[in-house]
Parts: structure tokens; C-alpha cells; sequence
């Protein structure tokens, strides 16, 4: 089965080709950076604007690279949500109309079960169960994963997810959009025993997170020490140090408390160096596996949403002819394959 997948979830326009056979045959992304780095912060009309203007030539890209016809599809996948409601909107749309036209069916893909699955994209994907900690732009999550379908949702931010603390941080200290990279790279230069930052809700019990006090304490920590070059380092590192053992130590937690041996880090932030590297450490000592994307899959992207679409479509499942998106959409409401 061979299906076309497309991403416009925020503030990036990604489609791909894969085929249940042969795997994935070719992906292409547009980044909106430029389009919202004037505004420090994605504007969501403009958004969707910039969607509308690229999913045509990024479908006919896509086509030419695989040498495929559209009559040789099978099948359209596109994110239905959650995310930016007119995004959304623009490729569900999109999706909806190619797949009707085609005669093909189409199906809706949950953003988060779309980067829960990409590390499947990998030559040595993860067996199931395993546990997932995903961290993408407006969402933290630790998931049990007993199959496509199957999620226990086992902890969540109660505030800002980690990519927003991360982004709002990188703001307070002066740079650029998007933040979060900036951050991470400013990080490596600072001094990791100056500041000691606070590791919210890992002296409870549970495993939900709550990121937003980190950003307060950055903000307090700048005004009171001065707003030098090396300070905004050291900060970025002792902020970074504190979300990365905040993350660890309830993915140590859910491990225990599920007796699974393999983890999945995926998402952007899944992305961050520090962070696969702590975990990796962690997995190391357990004697257990990470598994992760490999980057340009760590962030939104067209080839996790063929993939979760075409699994769904080879189970039958598919949509009427409507379009339709759910900004807030709980990823333990999706149904199991085979159910």
C-alpha cells in the first residue's frame, strides 16, 4: 500500500510517499521559521496562509521523487489534530480533496501517534510494548504502548510543556525564534555548577510534569545576577540540566513502575542532545534500549503521518467524505487496530 502523508499540524508543511512494502519513498519539508521569526512566535494565520501556498508543489515534489503517478496511490493520510485548528483545517482539506478526486480512501492521523510511531521508520525499530516519552512543541507525554492504538497515558505537563519552556526561556534571555535550539546551543557554553535550578514534582509521587516554574526561576535568576553573556549561559545550562534530570527521572519512575525494558524519546525536544544522552545513560543502567527518529523526523513531518495512515488504512479504517479537525484531540481516544 502506497500513501500519501501530510503534515500542516503548525508551522510546517511536510508530505511524504511510503509504501507498506518497500518503506518510505520520499519526503519533503517546508519550515515557516522565516515566515514567524519577525513575530518571535507562530502566528496562526499566517500559518495556515503559508500551507495553502505549499502543499501543491511539495505533493507534485514528493510524486516526482518516488517516479510515482498519483494513480499509483492507495491511500491519504493527513493530521487532523491536534494542533492550530486553521493548519489543520488547511490539510485536512487538502487531503480530503486529493484522496476523493483520486478515488482513494483517506484517513485522519493523530499528530502525537504520528511521532510515537517514527522511530518504526528505522532499520531496527522498537518491539511492542515500550514506553514513550514525547516531547513535541505544545505537548509532554508518558505513554504506555502495548500496540498501534493501544495507550495508557500515564503522566502529562499540568502547565507548559517542555518545547514551550523551552522556547519562553530561550525569549527571556534574548534569542532568536525558534528558541529551544538556541537555548540548547547556548547551553554547551555555560558553567553547569554556578546555578542549581529546581526539579519540579519529581519529590511526588506520580508522573506528570509541571515546567512553567523553571521559566519564573530563569527570569528571577537573570535579574538578580545581570544580564552578561556568560550569566545567560549559565542559566540556559542550568535550565537545560533541570528539564533533562526532570525527564529522566520520571521516565525511571514509569519504567519501574510498567517493568518495561524499552523507550521510545520522540518529538522535537527528543531531538536534544543532552537529553538522548541522559537517557541513553539510563537505559544503559537498566540494562534496557533507547530507540529514537533519527532528527529531521524528530520534528513535524509528513513521513510519520504516511506511516501511522498507512497502518490504519490496511486495517480498514478510513474517513466519510467530510473534513474535519480536532485542535484538542486525546491520544487514549484513538481505537485500536482491529477493534
Amino acid at each position: 500500500m502506497r500513501v500519501l502523508g501530510i503534515e500542516t499540524s503548525c508551522d510546517e508543511t511536510g508530505l511524504a510517499i511510503y509504501d507498506s512494502g518497500a518503506g518510505l519513498l520520499a519526503h519533503a519539508l517546508h519550515s515557516q521559521v522565516a515566515v514567524h521569526a519577525e513575530y518571535g512566535g507562530v502566528v496562526p494565520e499566517l500559518a495556515s496562509r503559508d500551507h495553502i501556498r505549499k502543499l501543491l508543489p511539495l505533493a507534485n515534489r514528493v510524486l516526482g521523487e518516488a517516479g510515482l503517478a498519483k494513480t499509483d496511490l492507495d491511500g491519504v493520510a493527513f493530521t487532523a489534530g491536534p494542533g492550530l485548528i486553521g493548519a489543520l483545517l488547511v490539510g485536512a482539506a487538502f487531503g480530503r480533496a486529493l484522496a476523493w478526486t483520486w478515488g482513494v480512501p483517506a484517513v485522519a492521523v493523530h499528530h502525537m501517534e504520528g511521532h510515537l510511531l517514527a522511530p518504526m521508520l528505522e532499520e531496527d525499530p522498537p518491539a511492542f510494548p515500550f514506553l514513550a516519552l514525547l516531547v513535541s512543541g505544545g505537548h509532554t507525554l508518558l505513554v504506555e504502548v502495548a500496540g498501534v492504538g493501544r495507550y495508557r497515558v500515564l503522566g502529562e505537563s499540568l502547565d507548559d510543556a517542555v518545547g514551550e519552556a523551552f522556547d519562553k526561556t530561550a525569549k527571556l534571555l534574548g534569542l532568536p525564534y525558534p528558541g529551544g535550539p538556541e537555548l540548547a546551543r547556548l547551553a554547551e557554553q555555560g558553567d553547569p555548577g554556578r546555578f542549581r535550578f529546581p526539579r519540579p514534582m519529581v519529590d511526588r509521587p506520580g508522573l506528570d510534569f509541571s515546567f512553567s516554574g523553571l521559566k519564573t526561576f530563569a527570569l528571577n535568576t537573570l535579574a538578580a545576577e545581570g544580564d552578561d553573556d556568560q550569566t545567560r549561559a549559565d542559566i540556559a545550562r542550568a535550565f537545560q540540566d533541570a528539564v533533562v534530570d526532570t525527564l529522566a527521572i520520571k521516565c525511571r519512575r514509569a519504567l519501574e513502575q510498567t517493568g518495561l525494558e524499552r523507550l521510545v524519546v520522540a518529538g522535537g525536544v527528543g531531538a536534544n542532545r543532552a537529553l538522548r544522552g541522559r537517557l541513553l545513560t539510563l537505559m544503559a543502567e537498566r540494562g534496557g534500549r533507547l530507540y529514537h527518529p533519527r532528527p529531521e523526523f524528530c520534528t513535524d513531518n509528513g513521513a510519520m503521518i504516511a506511516y501511522a495512515g498507512s497502518l490504519r488504512l490496511a486495517a480498514g479504517q478510513h474517513e466519510p467524505l467530510l473534513i474535519s479537525a480536532r485542535a484538542r484531540w486525546p491520544l487514549e481516544d484513538l481505537p485500536p487496530l482491529g477493534a
